[in-house]
């Protein structure tokens, strides 16, 4: 068998900027959007892209993203020649194989990646949200006949410091790279997104490895190995919206974003579909006394409070007279009576005790941890 282009995602990481979120589950498995988890969303755009073999390489807390993706039937990816395969950390007669980079995590793969025989390799993050093609990518790979193809986006001069800055000529070729530079010379940002034509890059990890070890992570290794050998490395710009929701902040704003419809992510499109492995869950109820105002309320909540510009994820309870304004509230939640949640992120199965106040600003969004028990429940009175 020969696949043309292996997806292969990172969800590995810990996600520690999100704190209490992902104490026990990896970042791509947070939810978003009432919905959907961070993951979804790469996942989609591979399954829209017609890219349908996958590995999707897990370490840190892979319990609950395991389960969420299950044998990929709820993207499509289940059928024959069709596959969404959970990639861990193993022991053999070398040793343990626990991942310390992003390019260390595809070449302990190299098993995987040669029983797919791919032409190219997708290399993917599982925590960021946007919709891309990434076919039309792929088309520009092989006309440009690069080696590797890395994607770019615009950012603001001022925010170019925390990104990965490529400087390209007219041609769109990459000439320089420069990791979060203190004084950025181009606002082409890496969106950590790369496709490599595997038999050039199998042979750089192989030799790498077989040697020493300076070859662990795309950014900081691979992207200025490649430059200095001058290969074909190329830039392909994306226009539309990306989002990294790696901090409580970045979170809390695409949400809103969501929210508000300001992002372009037209999840209506049903050209180009997000897919979520979503829970059965019983009809929404709201009450007479309920007052909703521009809010998402999703399927199984419970709603006899004020919601004001906020999103309420599956099977969440509000009871009366509570109040939620500009916040995310994650599924399983349950909130009791009169507590005011403003400016907030409330965590999976989090239970928030009667006359409770978890009150943030936009500047300092409060977090509820995940099965977290705030103040009296009822039935601890």
């Amino acid at each position: 068998m020969s696949t043309k282009m292996l997806g292969l995602i990172l969800a590995g990481g810990k996600g520690t900027r999100l704190g209490k979120l992902t104490q026990n589950q990896a970042k791509p498995a947070v939810p978003f959007g009432g919905r959907y988890r961070i993951i979804d969303f790469t996942l989609s755009n591979c399954a829209n892209s017609g890219i349908k073999q996958i590995g999707i390489i897990t370490q840190y807390q892979p319990l609950l993203l395991n389960k969420h993706i299950g044998n990929g039937a709820s993207w499509g990816l289940d059928g024959l020649d069709e596959s969404a395969t959970i990639l861990q950390p193993y022991t053999d007669n070398a040793g343990s194989k626990w991942f310390k980079g992003t390019a260390h995590a595809i070449y302990q793969n190299l098993d995987y990646i040669d029983s797919q025989n791919p032409e190219y390799i997708l290399v993917l993050s599982g925590d960021h949200i946007y919709k891309m093609d990434y076919e039309a990518m792929l088309n520009e790979h092989i006309k440009n006949s690069a080696s590797l193809t890395v994607a770019v986006i615009d950012v603001d001069k001022k925010e170019a410091s925390r990104f990965g800055i490529m400087s390209t000529d007219v041609s769109g070729r990459i000439i320089e790279f420069e990791e979060k530079p203190e004084h950025p010379k181009s606002t082409h940002a890496s969106m950590g997104i790369y496709i490599f034509t595997w038999k050039r890059l199998r042979a750089v990890l192989t030799t790498a490895f077989s040697t020493t070890d300076d070859m662990l992570d795309f950014g900081k290794n691979v992207i200025p190995y490649y430059l200095k050998s001058d290969e074909r490395v190329f830039s392909y710009k994306f226009s539309g919206y990306w989002k990294d929701v790696g901090t409580i902040g970045s979170l809390w704003a695409a949400n809103m974003e969501f929210l508000n419809r300001k992002n372009g992510l037209n999840l209506d499109d049903r050209s180009w579909r997000i897919y979520s492995k979503n829970p059965i869950a019983p009809l929404q109820y709201i009450t007479e006394n309920a007052t909703i105002r521009n809010s998402m309320i999703v399927d199984g909540c419970y709603v006899d409070g004020e919601i004001d510009n906020s999103i309420l994820s599956t099977n969440v309870s509000v009871q009366s007279g509570s109040k939620i304004l500009k916040s995310v509230v994650m599924p399983g939640v349950k909130i009791g009576k009169n507590v005011l949640i403003k400016y907030a992120i409330i965590g999976e199965n989090a239970q928030i005790g009667d006359g409770a106040v978890i009150e943030g600003n936009k500047d300092d969004i409060k977090v509820v941890g995940n099965a977290e028990k705030i103040g009296v429940l009822p039935d601890e009175n």
